[in-house]
């Protein structure tokens, strides 16, 4: 975990001091709500469908136990007792009360966390892979360089009021688990000839125009990374559109001029700023790598007795388990596991404050106090000894917490959707509940296998379902809910060398195909099985995934079989436009 110095503290309760004098001025009507508007953004506040949400920071999806007790505290005491995990690895609460978010700011700050910057058009929240520091196929760690693009990005002054919102991915692994193909910037850790660098990928997101990123730079190397930065985002704080918020991001920019001519103006700026201020120095990198407090694993854990076979010859339940939630360690005798936070019947994502304080205690009995936020809206406990593994296991299924269906059909990513979004044209969770009921078979999950299912509510796809093996977006005809239906998505791959790294689009993303036109929210259920039995029947061997299917034969034979079933051709409109756009 990383520990705030005292200009770190400083700076957080100076933020509080600042947003309680406003909140009080505009309660007050010293404020106009456009005035106000802008400082409650860029304090994580919006004004929901029933409520203020309030976006909290969780920088790279790092948590201590402390921290996630008070999470749990602002939860029961602000709130209706949870709270929600987003897709960047933020916590959300959906009922605080505007006059109560200075309050729970403060609290906030006691335990070394805010919501600077997790809303308005600045650079967000940086996300990294939730196995950061432990994963085996690490090249570097990656929340070292998080944090430093952390501290340069927080309140500086040049990019507070970009054309739009702006996110970065730093991936340290062979294989890409940041998804640093759909951000603004992805960055991914490589070596040339022994000196650590970063791949640079810029233009990629998803919302209305879903774009996967042009790598504009194969190797920039570690020094001068911020300069880098410093120029990518000058050139698109200079030349975004900000007459038209639909064609602000920098995905539109790099499309309009084309991402060799906007990487030739990046590196025209990067002459102006390499060698500049922000060049790091091997001092620098270590004094950040200080602050983080490392676990102590013990050496003994690697020889101890495992009984993990034997208890998993004696429970298939707890076999199953190992097999879905229980990940590689790059330290012998350990183990990462994932907390699922998607039960049938519970939207993807939300916690109680009791299960908080559970996980809380949990990853200090089982860990080292450390709790990571995943991009699938779950909880990993980082460092577990194997030995430890079926009694924790034992302990995650009276929390509910220990459904064996990561990277399965039923481990559903959703926004929170018209149940609470002001934006939203159509519900989402609703939608994943009857899924996952559906599908609520762990031997059908498991003979389908690997199977990403993404839902957003609408176009700004904050349920990233233009990256799903299957995604559902909801969409409004006639002040109805239709769901469009798209297939072949993939968030990420392995960053493997090719002898044309321009080829290499996104480190492996991709975007998923319309199906074709939408449907009615009762049929989605029954289109998502017609497309698993197209898959079961196409497929050559069980080890053959959906997105492999797709990938070799197309939408063609899904859309046959989804649509030639009379009940779901029969009710299903013409193309929406959002259909026409995506």
């Amino acid at each position: 975990m990383y520990v705030y110095d005292p200009v770190d503290q400083q700076l957080v309760e100076q933020r509080v001091a600042q947003f309680t004098d406003q909140t009080q001025r505009y309660l007050a009507g010293q404020l106009t709500e456009d005035d106000f508007r802008t400082l409650r953004l860029q304090n994580g506040l919006y004004i929901q469908r029933h409520a203020p949400m309030l976006r909290i920071a969780i920088p790279y999806g790092l948590l201590a136990a402390r921290q996630l007790r008070t999470l749990a505290h602002i939860a029961r005491t602000w709130d209706r007792g949870y709270g929600h995990f987003s897709t960047r690895q933020n916590m959300q609460f959906n009922w605080p009360k505007l006059e109560d978010v200075p309050t729970i700011l403060a609290e906030l700050a006691k335990v070394q966390m805010h919501s600077i910057q997790t809303s308005g058009n600045c650079i967000r929240n940086t996300t990294s892979d939730h196995f950061a520091g432990i994963a085996p196929d690490e090249l570097v760690n990656p929340l070292v360089w998080c944090e430093i693009i952390r501290q340069w990005s927080t309140l500086h002054p040049e990019f507070a009021f970009l054309p739009r919102k702006f996110k970065i991915a730093v991936s340290g692994a062979e294989e890409d688990r940041a998804a640093v193909g759909v951000h603004d910037i992805g960055l991914q850790a490589v070596e040339r000839d022994g000196v650590l660098g970063f791949r640079v990928w810029v233009g990629g997101g998803l919302g209305r125009t879903p774009m996967v990123g042009h790598l504009i730079n194969p190797f920039v190397e570690w020094q001068h990374l911020l300069t880098y930065l410093q120029a990518a985002l000058r050139v698109y704080n200079m030349h975004g559109r900000r007459d038209n918020k639909f064609k602000a991001r920098i995905k539109i920019l790099v499309k309009d001029l084309t991402p060799e001519v906007y990487a030739q103006q990046v590196d025209e700026q990067w002459q102006l700023t390499k060698g500049g201020p922000d060049t790091l120095t091997q001092e620098y990198v270590d004094t950040i790598a200080s602050r983080f407090t490392w676990p102590d694993y013990d050496p003994a854990a690697a020889g101890e007795p495992d009984p993990t076979e034997m208890h998993a010859a004696a429970h298939p339940a707890f076999a199953r388990w190992l097999r879905k939630n229980v990940h590689g360690h790059k330290v012998p005798g350990y183990a990462a596991v994932t907390l699922s936070l998607k039960p049938t019947g519970v939207p993807p994502g939300d916690i109680t404050a009791e299960q908080m304080e559970a996980v809380a205690d949990l990853s200090e009995r089982y860990g080292y106090g450390e709790v990571r936020v995943s991009h699938e809206q779950n909880l990993v406990l980082a460092d577990v000894r194997r030995a430890q593994l079926f009694e924790l296991w034992q302990e995650l299924r009276a929390l509910n917490m220990a459904t064996p269906n990561i990277g399965l059909l039923t481990n559903i990513i959703s926004c929170p959707g018209g149940d609470f979004c002001a934006l939203a044209n159509a519900v989402s969770i609703p939608v994943a509940e009857a899924i996952q009921r559906r599908f609520d078979d762990l031997d059908y999950l498991f003979e389908i296998g690997e199977l990403d299912l993404n839902i957003s509510g609408c176009i700004n796809a904050c349920g990233h379902h233009h990256v799903g093996h299957i995604g559902i977006l909801g969409v409004d005809k006639n002040g109805e809910e239709w769901y469009q239906v798209t297939i072949g998505g993939r968030q990420n791959g392995a960053a493997k060398p090719l002898p044309d790294l321009q080829s290499l689009r996104g480190g492996g993303a991709a975007i998923g195909r319309i199906i074709g036109p939408s449907f009615a929210r009762d049929q989605v259920p029954d289109v998502v099985e017609q497309l698993v039995r197209t898959y079961l029947r196409l497929r050559d061997s069980e080890a053959e995934r959906f997105i492999d299917v797709v990938d070799r034969l197309g939408i063609a034979p899904f859309k046959e079989d989804v649509y030639s079933d009379p009940a779901l051709a029969k009710a299903a409109p013409a193309p929406s436009r959002e259909a026409v756009h995506a």
